[in-house]
């Protein structure tokens, strides 16, 4: 499979050979870590080069979310694979259904444990899959390919786009199809891998960064992290009941009597607690302010002490 006119598979800089890890099997163990290291170096500085392509993914996610729609991601193999724990970290990490950010994979379910290559080699497949999740003109789809050239995520791709969904497309090969057909392409380039064609390494690692930032600066940008506090944390185990009470003493300034009983009074809606213990606001005006508020937290905080007039906060405090 090509990656498009002019550059063939074979020439992309991805499944280059790296001089710089010439005779890797006959290092010694610490050598063969300290090669794999300093290629690990190189990725940071390939993911900064396109930070402002990332704002503009970041700010279209943004737009998506705040007007109802959702955020796809779209990969096979390790970029599927990759797509898939993000997707399922942004639920308990920033309060969102779980409908909200998507991870389409070729092959399915079955593709998160076992390797089903062949399961990227149909663009028709990605159309589908894609067809079948919904996609609209209110959302946002991005594709994962190393190599740029995968056609399960080309043709789902291409399914978004004749949708009218915003389409991003994150890939290690400039010039590659996936590169030309995205309407915003991420392309951290980060050349040769140590092990010659090895994707899952740097390209891999490249794409985790990406997801990273995508993600997590959409949601603070959406109001879903307080200063740089995970307020919405969900509080589903003794560990995250611990750290959500811990949080929001910090985020409130309260002792752990006060963030108990809000907590309480809250029904254990951490976010609803902070307003509460901000603004003085009931369990009730909290949640309020939050449903308003899109449940941005911070704005949350503003229109609850905004709200409370000098009447209210006299019968409340005698």
């Amino acid at each position: 499979m090509g990656l498009g006119a002019g550059l063939p598979l074979k020439t992309a800089k991805t499944e280059q050979r790296n001089l710089r890890s010439r005779g890797l099997d006959v290092k010694s163990t610490i050598e063969i870590l300290r090669a794999l290291n300093r290629e690990d170096q190189r990725v940071a500085m390939a993911v900064r080069r396109e930070l402002p392509k990332i704002a503009r993914a970041v700010d279209a996610v943004v737009t998506s979310l705040a007007e109802g729609g959702n955020l796809y991601y779209v990969g096979a193999g390790t970029s599927g694979r990759l797509a898939v724990v993000d997707a399922a970290e942004c639920p308990p990490t920033f309060g969102l259904g779980p409908k909200k950010v998507q991870a389409v994979i070729a092959g399915g379910t079955r593709a998160l444990r076992h390797a089903l290559e062949g399961a990227e080699d149909s663009a028709s497949r990605g159309q589908r899959d894609l067809r079948r999740a919904g996609v609209s003109k209110r959302d946002v789809v991005v594709g994962l390919s190393a190599s740029g050239t995968t056609p399960y995520v080309l043709g789902a791709l291409d399914f978004a786009r004749r949708r009218g969904a915003r389409t991003i497309g994150v890939t290690s090969n400039p010039g590659s199809r996936l590169a030309r057909r995205a309407q915003i392409a991420i392309v951290p380039n980060t050349g040769p891998e140590a092990i010659a064609g090895s994707t899952r390494l740097k390209a891999g690692t490249a794409q985790k960064l990406v997801l990273n930032l995508l993600s997590t600066a959409s949601m603070v940008r959406l109001g879903r992290v307080y200063e740089n506090w995970m307020i919405y944390v969900a509080l589903t185990n003794r560990k995250l009941r611990q750290r959500g009470a811990r949080i929001l003493e910090q985020a409130a300034g309260a002792g752990p009597s006060a963030t108990e009983h809000a907590l309480r009074q809250a029904g254990y809606n951490l976010p609803a607690a902070l307003v509460m213990l901000k603004t003085g606001a009931t369990a009730r005006e909290a949640l309020r302010s939050l449903e308003t508020s899109g449940g941005h937290v911070r704005r949350a905080v503003e229109m609850a002490k905004n709200s409370r007039t000098p009447q209210s906060k006299g019968a409340r405090d005698g």
